[in-house]
């Protein structure tokens, strides 16, 4: 017996050692984070805003973590793709997903079989920017405010129509159908340029396009612009009322871009990641850069943008149903 109980003692002994090593080694793993470096998957091609806000940002974050960080493009689908890319991903940080509101907040209200859940799916880490959407008529329409609009296109209902390249400009349209009591009838373009030339041409009445594309078109008058969407006027036009100046407070629609981990990632690592995140954003230059693109930076608390989210899918859900709109992958 007494044999034994020292047998017993050294490989009780070892086993507590390696059960203490392999409890530390994670500890010690999220406290060496990052010591590689660490991927941004932007759903969109090189170029457009996502990935332009994905590098802008990638670089500082880059210079505070003491890694290298690379952007990866994987664009399809309204980034649905990279979306479920990230999630076959180890959730250690080092692949994190460049989101925009139109493939987490409005994938969500309006595609009920997703791969991946907008809110359970992912870890919102920070906004990046978030940006108003502009209510513009032709420039030289008669037009001049929103309340014209309303009456024309009711006195017009034939010739009250919108243009569309996505459910993000659908949305916010149909929204302001349901707030306005306008008719409309949206009319699918492939791209921005070609939505915007379609009001420019007066082949379309109104349209909710973004900013980037469109201050270009307004500054030269070829488009007026006569609201835009939420409660605060756009620094870039002061001159331009909010929708709920215009009495139409419930037309709140801004798009945003974010970043997010893939759920179950550490704390420890989330929480490095978002502090990193926000000061990235918030850097005099790069917030200085992010206003030059007509947006607004984000850098928030990353529980007001896991609200956020929530609270869009409901919102927007509720146009989908009401517009009774049904929209194709």
């Amino acid at each position: 017996m007494r044999v034994g109980h020292f047998v017993r003692k050294p490989i009780a002994v070892a086993l507590a050692l390696l059960l203490l090593t392999c409890a530390l080694a994670p500890a010690r793993a999220q406290g060496d984070y990052p010591d590689r470096p660490i991927r941004l998957i932007v759903g969109f091609a090189a170029g457009g805003g996502n990935d332009i806000f994905a590098r802008l940002v990638g670089a500082k974050l880059a210079d505070l973590l003491g890694q290298p960080v690379v952007i990866e493009n994987k664009p399809s689908a309204g980034g649905r793709v990279a979306a479920d890319y990230v999630l076959q991903q180890a959730a250690d940080g080092y692949t994190l997903l460049v989101g925009a509101s139109g493939m987490i907040s409005i994938a969500g209200a309006i595609y009920p079989d997703l791969k991946y859940d907008p809110v359970k799916s992912f870890i919102p880490l920070s906004m990046i920017a978030n940006f108003p959407l502009i209510l513009v008529v032709s420039g030289d329409s008669p037009i001049n405010d929103v309340k014209d609009l309303v009456e024309w296109g009711k006195q017009h209902p034939d010739k009250a129509n919108y243009p569309s390249t996505s459910p993000s400009f659908t949305i916010a349209s149909e929204l302001f159908k349901l707030k306005s009591g306008i008719p409309g009838v949206m009319i699918p373009y492939k791209g921005t340029n070609e939505m915007i030339l379609s009001v420019i041409e007066g082949q379309s009445l109104f349209a909710f396009p973004d900013g980037p594309p469109t201050l270009p078109q307004v500054k030269s008058a070829k488009l007026k612009a006569l609201a835009v969407t939420g409660a605060e006027r756009s620094a870039q036009l002061p001159d331009t009322p909010s929708m709920s100046e215009a009495g139409y407070p419930g037309v709140d629609v801004h798009l945003w871009s974010g970043v997010f981990a893939p759920a179950g990632t550490p704390a420890p690592i989330t929480a490095k990641l978002e502090k990193a995140l926000s000061q990235s954003i918030r850097d005099a230059e790069v917030a200085g850069k992010l206003k030059a693109m007509a947006v607004n930076p984000g850098g928030g608390p990353a529980d007001d943008f896991k609200r956020l989210i929530a609270s869009e899918i409901a919102k927007y859900s509720d146009v989908v149903k009401a517009a009774n709109l049904h929209f194709e992958k």
